[in-house]
């Protein structure tokens, strides 16, 4: 039954924690941002794949120093590197001063990874509310949530006074330096097992092994994929929304007397902070949809597959000039993951051992990061050559077509389909 734990100190740290990560002031006009640098689409799904490439090299083996050197210290440094790569982008004005600032925050995504989650379902089971882990993470990724709406209010505010889009980079480390110290005061409990320096070549080994057989039973690496798939799709998709809804706010007989940046950000803060609150909600019900299952693989499979027919009418549409109505739609994608999310987070949780599932949570992550290289660049290319809406028609099309080989088999493994 849903709802049963406490929300005590730790859960209002854990909730503070996703919506001072996600006051990422930037992303609503990240893609903008790197046009007006003069970037085409095809460098621009060059430094996200790169990004993406560098997050997947280095996911394991941070995802393994979390498990055998102690989390919070893991967390830490992925702060440390986000606030680098924050004032790198402000100062940048080429392109490989940009792919630096791209590495810097791989090394923090990578850090971050699935470390803070298995710091979540490690307090989980010490409070002995394994069975709320839809319902739990649910409930605190619905503050991330509301931070990326918050975020998006002020992100607007700031470029609609300033006129600037790399302003918001500078402001974007401050909630950062809050969140380095708000790790400092967790628990100790939730580093987790850490090992002396001399056993982690063994540590690594064995954490490797381990993971290797929890993959080996019937239909759990098709179901790997079916979790990190959609994710891949929604990480190289998201951004574009900010074309789209900048042909939009030009395109409006509104505001017609403000500056075409102006204009842009009064509705792109709009935009983002409805899709926030609503995104937010859907996170704190992935708990209730899934109860409507009677296992975890078929909310992956319809999500799934929802998220990509959505996806490529929203790109027939914005072929069409239907501007509305592909935002819109686009805004389904965003709550389609956020509702995926949690339930997908719990699958992976359920069929790795306790000790190693922030490695197992990296590793899904690396996985994804692949998946979002391939996209990003992709979706770039195409772009370029035959334009925006066609290229989220035909990347969404071909997952489509592709998605009977990682449907998710309900019924194939004992822990992940038990119902939570």
């Amino acid at each position: 039954m849903a709802g049963t734990y406490r929300k005590d100190l730790q859960y209002a740290k854990f909730s503070a924690y996703g919506f001072l990560k996600n006051l990422k002031l930037f992303e609503p006009f990240l893609i903008l941002f790197l046009l007006e640098k003069g970037l085409s689409f095809t460098m621009i799904g060059t430094l996200y794949a790169y990004r993406e490439i560098m997050t997947n090299v280095l996911e394991v083996p941070t995802g393994v120093i979390a498990d055998a050197m102690g989390r919070r210290r893991t967390m830490v440094q992925s702060f440390v590197a986000y606030i680098v790569s924050f004032l790198i982008f402000y100062y940048a004005h080429g392109f490989w001063l940009l792919m630096l600032g791209m590495s810097f925050f791989a090394f923090g995504e990578a850090f971050r990874g699935g470390t803070h989650k298995a710091m979540i379902f490690e307090y989980l089971t010490m409070q002995g509310w394994q069975n709320q882990k839809v319902d739990y993470y649910g409930h605190t990724r619905a503050w991330s949530q509301r931070g990326s709406a918050v975020s998006a209010l002020i992100a607007a505010a700031i470029v609609f006074i300033s006129g600037r889009y790399d302003v918001v980079f500078l402001i974007s480390t401050l909630p950062y330096v809050l969140n380095l110290f708000l790790m400092l005061s967790y628990p100790p409990e939730l580093d987790g097992e850490i090992h002396t320096s001399g056993s982690i070549r063994k540590s690594f080994l064995a954490v490797w092994l381990s993971f290797k057989l929890s993959l080996s039973g019937q239909g759990v690496f098709r179901a790997t994929t079916n979790v990190c798939i959609y994710d891949g799709f929604y990480n190289a998709v998201k951004d574009f929304l900010q074309p789209m809804i900048k042909s939009l706010a030009l395109g409006l007989p509104l505001l017609i007397s403000l500056q075409e940046k102006q204009r842009s950000a009064v509705l792109l803060g709009l935009v983002y902070f409805c899709i926030y609150l609503m995104t937010s909600q859907a996170s704190r019900r992935a708990g209730d949809f899934t109860e409507r299952f009677e296992t975890l693989a078929r909310p992956l499979n319809l999500t799934m597959l929802t998220g990509f027919v959505l996806g490529g009418i929203c790109g027939l549409s914005y072929l069409c000039g239907f501007n509305l109505t592909a935002v819109i739609l686009f805004t389904g994608i965003f709550i389609i993951q956020n509702l995926r999310s949690p339930i997908s987070v719990t699958y992976v949780s359920d069929t790795v051992p306790c000790e190693i599932l922030a490695t197992a949570l990296s590793v899904r992550s690396l996985v994804t990061a692949l998946y979002t290289a391939i996209m990003a660049f992709t979706i770039g290319v195409i772009a370029d050559h035959l334009g925006l809406g066609q290229a989220l028609l035909i990347l969404s099309l071909g997952l489509i077509a592709l998605s009977p080989f990682y449907l998710a088999r309900t019924g194939c493994h004992a822990e992940a389909c038990t119902k939570v």
